[in-house]
């Protein structure tokens, strides 16, 4: 949970060595690294929902004369509305750190339905494709993950976003 709002270390690492140890297991390990990991979601949206209300005015005060003006969050957060659910699930899915997104998700005010579905659809493909690439293939896959995987998350990312865009111009 500490992963998804605070915590430096991605969840992937103990799923990895747990998943090594009992095989067996994967899917109950992928199970609980995503609802752990979307609980930290939902703790990172309040830290940034309660935070920016607070802080909010002294960043505009202090920053808005290097551009962190009200008229610049609001451009960025307007985007970050739109786009929400492809944001927080790529950050879910890929090894962009996701504790920024969750944390940006409530200071944008984004819904909370919208994160938790973009959340969940993107943790658990995410720790259930780690958890089913070491259960299946075993120890051997394990350094060849913890290697790559940030390039393969994003290889996948960008094929499921062509593949939408394909879709959509069909």
């Amino acid at each position: 949970m500490a992963e998804s709002s605070v915590f430096p270390l991605p969840p992937d690492l103990l799923l990895i060595a747990m998943t090594v140890a009992r095989p067996r297991a994967a899917v109950q390990f992928a199970s609980l690294t995503t609802a752990g990991s979307v609980l930290g979601g939902i703790i990172g949206y309040a830290i940034g929902w309660g935070l920016w209300q607070t802080v909010g005015d002294f960043f505009f005060r202090f920053l808005g004369p290097v551009g962190f003006t009200e008229v610049n969050f609001l451009r960025v957060q307007t985007a970050y509305q739109e786009y929400a659910f492809w944001a927080v699930f790529s950050a879910g899915f890929t090894p962009i750190p996701y504790k920024v997104f969750t944390i940006a998700a409530g200071a944008f005010e984004i819904g909370l339905p919208v994160f938790l579905l973009a959340s969940l659809l993107g943790r658990s493909t995410r720790f259930f494709l780690v958890a089913g690439l070491v259960g299946w293939l075993g120890p051997p896959v394990k350094p060849f993950i913890e290697r790559h995987l940030g390039w393969l998350s994003l290889a996948f990312m960008a094929l499921l976003i062509t593949g939408f865009l394909i879709l959509a111009r069909l």
